[in-house]
């Protein structure tokens, strides 16, 4: 990822010159787009509304990072779709401000009014919706045609998990950021731990956090990653996992992808009859080889990207 460019582009150089009377308000330039110190202030404050937490400038200084590499990556989550032409119509938005009340357990026009009410600009929560559907769509057209998931793919799986019967198994929720080079790992490694740090003090914002930072598959649903059997983890996670009791948040674990802190929300033995079906097995193959495509297809998105950092909120 391009973090800083001192002799941008003649096309950045020209977008640069078109907000130069607002230049003060920019903190990053992505390809043709900008991010400003509004939308860095919108989204602070939408994730200081649904987890809770208090808008201080420790908790400022804590998040800034991830919170502006979101907004980076939900910039070049829309661009690719404008590239590939698909456009998100104002319903689907609507659609998708409707899935995250009910996930509330709210109506949704009580939970706008509640957004609202609070001072929060909705816009930015827009806004992120729509840069998920753009994605999700973008990885529908380019991704999903090329995964392929054979019998004998499932016929391994299902052989895995009947010797997992009997052994330990683990009802998890995550937060997953990707290390996609060992120079970011640093980088990675300090926001990984702002964020457990954060977690430690309001341990009930584990599920807020997950959704807006997590780069794993159960994102959207709080980090969720249903119950995980012994073996589909690599050995650090479940000698943690093995030694946790129920409630436990871990410590950043650093695998070979990135750096998980995991919420353990119950443990059991694995049964034969919790052992699922062929077709499950099926669905559980695919998206799990989806996701490491689709966070690949990103990563080089960001890689082949202009991105220039600012006035750095």
């Amino acid at each position: 990822m391009l973090c800083l460019i001192t002799n941008p582009f003649s096309v950045h150089s020209a977008l640069a010159t078109s907000y130069q009377s607002n230049e003060e308000g920019i903190i990053v330039i992505v390809n043709d787009s900008i991010i400003t110190h509004s939308d860095f202030k919108d989204r602070l404050q939408l994730i200081m509304q649904s987890s809770g937490m208090s808008n201080t400038p420790e908790i400022r200084q804590k998040l800034a990072p991830q919170i502006t590499d979101t907004l980076v990556e939900e910039q070049l989550k829309l661009q690719e779709a404008s590239a590939l032409g698909i456009e998100v119509t104002d319903e689907q938005v609507q659609e998708g401000l409707s899935r995250i009340a009910v996930q509330n357990n709210i109506p949704v026009t009580d939970f706008v009014q509640m957004l609202v009410g609070s001072g929060l600009n909705i816009q930015t929560l827009h806004n992120q919706i729509r840069a998920e559907i753009s994605w999700g769509s973008v990885i529908a057209r380019k991704v999903r045609p090329q995964i392929n998931v054979t019998e004998t793919d499932v016929d391994v799986e299902l052989a895995r998990l009947e010797k997992s019967v009997g052994h330990a198994q683990y009802l998890l929720s995550e937060i997953f950021l990707n290390v996609g080079a060992p120079e970011e790992d640093l980088l990675v490694r300090e926001r990984v731990q702002k964020l457990y740090q954060q977690i430690q003090k309001k341990p009930e914002s584990f599920s807020a956090l997950a959704r807006q930072f997590s780069q794993a598959a159960g994102a959207s649903q709080g980090g969720n990653m249903g119950w995980v059997e012994t073996g589909q983890s690599e050995k650090i996670v479940e000698d943690v996992l093995s030694q946790a009791s129920k409630g436990t948040i871990t410590s950043p674990i650093r695998t070979k992808n990135g750096y998980h802190i995991f919420l353990l929300r119950d443990k059991r033995i694995l049964a034969k009859e919790a052992i699922p079906d062929r077709e499950e097995i099926l669905s559980r193959i695919g998206q799990k080889r989806l996701v490491r495509q689709a966070t690949s297809y990103l990563l080089d998105l960001k890689s082949n990207a202009f991105i220039e950092y600012r006035d750095f909120y």
